[in-house]
Formats: structure tokens, sequence, C-alpha cells
């Protein structure tokens, strides 16, 4: 690995850290900064991954006045990321790659358009009384399904966790960023230690992604956690359309 290649790889973590704390999808950053660098596709989904578990932690960690109060709802939630990251990791290892390719753009991309109708989509809900501290079962059953796809690649997961939780549960979208982080953390460190334990990883690349992502998840939740709540909507739906485009487009 050359010094401007090493560069490269700590400069994409350090954006993806900060990127994946306020919104998510930081794996776009990092993920084809590796493959333009010529490390082939599983081995740098799987190096990315293990680098940028740190990052999520120092995301936590950032957001952790903002997880106060939330011990019970991520104890009800957490399990079904648990599950679906572990689940994701092996059909990573087991499926085609290929498999996700028709369905993700267009998950992320309805993420994307539920975000930006949050507001009318919970009235509606409350109407029904349908949301609840904890989010119910149709919220459980979509971390879940989130977590698998986290598990099998990621990016943009913290869009699609985001969505769902500021459909289904009435709380503050700051404090909801925080639960979202949680819950990526879950499913990247399950992931991650599935692929610690039976694949082949670059531990020189996951290492520089992980010491850019820590410093980004700190850089990330400073600035993130004073985002107005509309600006922080607005992000995630730019994000998330945008994210779903460029996926539709690479693997299209």
């Amino acid at each position: 690995m050359t010094p401007w290649a090493a560069l490269a790889i700590f400069a994409a973590g350090l954006g993806a850290g900060t990127v994946n704390v306020i919104v998510g999808s930081g794996s776009l950053i990092t993920f084809p900064t590796l493959l333009a660098l010529g490390y082939p596709p599983v081995l740098a989904n799987v190096s990315n991954n293990v680098g940028l578990v740190p990052g999520s932690a120092s995301a936590v960690h950032a957001y952790r006045r903002e997880l106060v109060g939330q011990r019970s709802r991520l104890l009800t939630l957490g399990p079904a990321s648990l599950a679906g990251g572990l689940t994701g990791a092996v059909i990573l290892l087991a499926l085609p790659h290929g498999v996700f390719k028709a369905a993700v753009p267009g998950l992320v991309l309805l993420a994307a358009i539920l975000m930006a109708l949050q507001p009318r989509v919970t009235s509606w809900l409350a109407e029904r009384g349908d949301r609840h501290v904890h989010g119910g079962a149709p919220l459980v059953i979509g971390v879940f399904l989130t977590g698998i796809y986290g598990g099998y690649f990621g990016a943009a997961q913290g869009v699609i966790l985001m969505s769902l939780l500021a459909i289904f549960i009435d709380d503050d979208l700051q404090r909801l960023n925080g639960a979202k982080n949680a819950l990526a953390l879950i499913v990247n460190g399950v992931a991650g230690i599935v692929f610690v334990l039976v694949a082949h990883i670059n531990w020189s690349v996951a290492g520089l992604i992980a010491a850019g992502s820590i410093m980004g998840g700190q850089l990330g939740g400073h600035y993130g956690r004073r985002l107005p709540t509309a600006v922080l909507r607005a992000c995630v739906v730019f994000v998330g359309v945008s994210v779903s485009i460029v996926l539709f487009v690479v693997w299209h």
C-alpha cells in the first residue's frame, strides 16, 4: 500500500464516520474508494465493515446524551438488529453478491420518500393509535429487515432506520438519531464479528478506516447534534435519494 493510498483510505474513513453519525451511507465513501484502489468487492466490503465498527461506537458515544432514557427501547429493538445483522453477514458470505441489487435502490428511495412525508404519515398513524414508545411489531420487523441489509452491505442503512424510527415512534428526531446510531452499531458489530471469524480481512485497510471513522464519529456528533429537526430530516431525504440514484446507476 502506498502512502497516498493509505491517506485516501483514512480520509474516506473520516468522511464515512462523519456522515454515518448524522444520517448514514458512509459506506458509499469508503467502499468505492477501496474498489478504485483495486481491492476485490467482497474483501473491500468485509474490511470496510470491520473498519467502520469503531466509528459506529464513536457515534454512539457522541450521542450519549440523546440516548438517556432509551434503554428500554433499545432492549426491545436491539435483538432485531442483532438477528438481522447476523443474517445479513451470513447471506453475504453464502450467496452471490448480486442478490440484493434489484431491490436495494428502490428500498432506499422508499425510505427517503417516507422520511419526507414523515409528519403526515405520523399524524395518520397517531389518529389510528399505531405510534408507540417502542414502535410496536411493525417497527421490530422493519428493524430486523434493515439489519439484514446492514449486515449484507449497509450503505444508507441509517436512512432506512431513521425513517422507520421517525414514523413509528413519537419522540424528538435527534433522540431517534441516537437510537439509530446504537442499532447500527449492533448490526455492524455482529456482522464484523462474523467476518473476523470466517472471512479474509485486510487489516491495514480496516485499521485505516477505523482510525478515520473514530475521528469522524466525534466530528459528526459535534455538528449533527446541533442540527434543527427540519434540517436533519432534509439531510436524510437528500442522502437517501442520492444513494438510491447512485446505487441504481452503478448496479444497473
